[in-house]
């Protein structure tokens, strides 16, 4: 029984013809649940086999689940695409309010078609589907100008979602984003991009429909269960004070940092680029999600004096997590907390996915460093570790693309050097440049594998620090079906699009009970089934377009590199492909 009507409401757009139309889907959701289970039975329907990643057929999907807007820490929303970086499944997910947002708009998923003849932006209100001139916006060098003008022009304040690119979207960087409510990100995969092709510079969306549960008793049990696990967890403390950058010291401590485009597990400027030193020193305020009490969004407050005037400052207000403080902190060598923060800013302001960014430029520096590019390439710039100014300017060339070499390195790290050479040191994992982990064999089977080859797929870093905490020696059947299981179970919270921080507060028995109370009854055998299902959808949207397991390049940087997991080698990491493969897709 779905009782949350609204839910089972898709809204399709289509922006060649510039006409928009709502579908009731009750399958989607009932079989689904939503995000993760809806986004891929649509991208199924939607993209045609080998459609252009940049073309017109390839459709931008976002989905939300059942929980949205009635339970905390329920506030993500996936979306779904054709990725121009990797050319398979794009995925990707963000927090903020648009889960909230799309939700009260009245709908489940939104799917967006075809391609615009000029720049435009979308505003959803409810049923009323708007489109804008966005001429003006389009070339504009900040992204956060964008989310300015359209704060001041369109309504709903507190309660909206603003979806924008940058120029790097505009320019179809392959790993551009889509930034939302300025420190939320549709990240990885290149989403931004896929805007730019269809001359969608932004989406706006409000609405005020109303939630109903089921059994409001059960429902105000099930929420305070889950409000208690989440103010109670000494793991979401953790994120609230925190945050996720209180791992740099603990995994530079086990040699778990990646250095220097991984030449090193250790930087010797951990100390100042940790959680603890960011949260004493530059700390400006903390911000949650729409209906999460932890609050993990840490801001930076960075003051840059104006020139020539020494009691007048400009203050940036920055998002700072793991991976940003990993890919242009550690990777780069950059210990300075100012340079590191204003490249993070730079980042941002193109409409970068930090995480490729980063990695990118590191991959770029050792290439200079062995010859294999010169200055020439770079447009004069000498790329040196931890030279911020230097990676900042570099940054703005990978969008502006002045020589052959940025139009390279703005399709990633794997083009780059197939082109240039270095492949051995080109950090790239199914195409998708690495997170912020080098902790052993199974963070790197994880991300060559899994869906969406994201550290979010299965937490392989944290089979790996286990390992090594205990002592035991990992196989790789023993890896391949840790991740495949854990793989399995995310595909469940994700279609609920809970947030992964709390994957520990909703267990199997809680997902069940918070489900029952709103109208939905599931087992927790059901809900695993669901997710073994979801993620054969994804690898057999993958195997369509292209994707074989077999044909994963193994940085060879990663075996040279000690792990706290201990050695290991090509053929433990090729055996653990192979077996997650029949695992995740033929014998599910």
């Amino acid at each position: 029984m779905l009782l949350n009507e609204p839910l089972n409401r898709v809204l399709y757009i289509d922006l060649t013809r510039r006409t928009s139309w709502v579908e009731r889907r009750p399958e989607l959701f009932a079989e689904g649940l939503g995000g993760t289970g809806a986004g891929i039975r649509l991208l199924e329907e939607e993209c045609p086999a080998g459609a252009d990643p940049l073309g017109p057929d390839n459709p931008i999907i976002f989905a939300v689940g059942p929980l949205v807007g009635l339970y905390p820490l329920a506030s993500k929303t996936v979306a779904m695409f054709k990725s121009p970086h990797t050319g398979n499944l794009g995925e990707s997910h963000a927090g903020g309010r648009s889960a909230t947002s799309i939700r009260l708009a009245g709908f489940g998923a939104v799917v967006i078609r075809g391609a615009s003849t000029m720049p435009i932006y979308l505003v959803i209100e409810d049923d009323r589907v708007s489109f804008r001139d966005a001429s003006a916006l389009w070339g504009t060098r900040s992204s956060y100008t964008t989310g300015s003008v359209l704060r001041r022009r369109e309504p709903g304040s507190g309660s909206r979602t603003i979806m924008r690119i940058g120029r790097a979207g505009e320019r179809q960087v392959s790993y551009a984003c889509v930034i939302t409510e300025t420190y939320r990100h549709f990240g990885r995969l290149g989403l931004g991009a896929v805007f730019g092709s269809k001359q969608l510079k932004a989406i706006v969306i409000a609405g005020k429909h109303s939630l109903e549960v089921a059994d409001r008793k059960a429902y105000r049990q099930a929420y305070d269960a889950i409000f208690k696990k989440a103010t109670e967890s000494e793991l979401m403390k953790k994120y609230h004070e925190l945050g996720t950058p209180k791992n740099v010291l603990p995994l530079d401590a086990i040699g778990g940092l990646p250095t220097r485009n991984l030449q090193a597990g250790r930087f010797e400027g951990a100390e100042a680029i940790s959680g603890e030193n960011l949260a004493e020193n530059y700390l400006g305020r903390r911000v949650a999600c729409a209906h999460c009490p932890t609050a993990c969004i840490h801001l930076a407050a960075l003051r840059i004096p104006y020139p020539n005037d020494p009691y007048f400052y400009k203050t940036l207000m920055l998002g700072y997590d793991h991976e940003p403080i990993y890919a242009t902190g550690s990777m780069l060598e950059l210990d300075d907390v100012s340079g590191m923060l204003r490249l993070m800013d730079e980042v941002e302001i193109q409409g970068l996915d930090v995480m490729s960014a980063g990695v990118a430029l590191a991959w770029a520096t050792e290439a200079l460093e062995h010859g294999l590019i010169s200055t020439e390439e770079t447009d004069g710039l000498e790329l040196a570790f931890g030279d911020a100014e230097t990676y900042i300017a570099a940054t703005q060339r990978i969008v502006e693309q002045p020589t052959d070499f940025y139009a390279a390195l703005a399709r990633g790290v794997d083009h780059a050097a197939s082109i240039y050479g270095g492949e051995e040191f080109a950090l790239a994992f199914g195409g998708n440049e690495m997170p912020g982990y080098h902790t052993g064999p199974a963070c790197h089977v994880g991300w060559l594998a899994g869906a969406r080859h994201s550290h979010l797929d299965n937490a392989g870093y944290s089979l790996d620090q286990k390992a090594a905490q205990k002592g035991e020696t990992l196989t790789p059947e023993g890896v391949a079906r840790a991740l495949v299981e854990e793989e399995q179970w995310r595909q469940v919270l994700t279609s609920l699009v809970i947030c992964l921080f709390a994957r520990n507060v909703y267990d199997e028995q809680t997902v069940c009970d918070a489900l029952t109370a709103i109208g939905h009854e599931v087992t927790p055998e059901g809900l695993r089934a669901l997710g073994a299902d979801i993620l054969r959808r994804k690898v057999a949207f993958k195997l369509r377009e292209g994707f074989t397991f077999e044909g994963l390049r193994l940085p060879e940087r990663i075996f040279e590199t000690p792990a706290p997991a201990g050695d290991f080698d090509a053929e433990f990491v090729r055996q653990a492909i192979a077996r997650y493969a029949a695992l995740a897709g033929d014998e599910t």
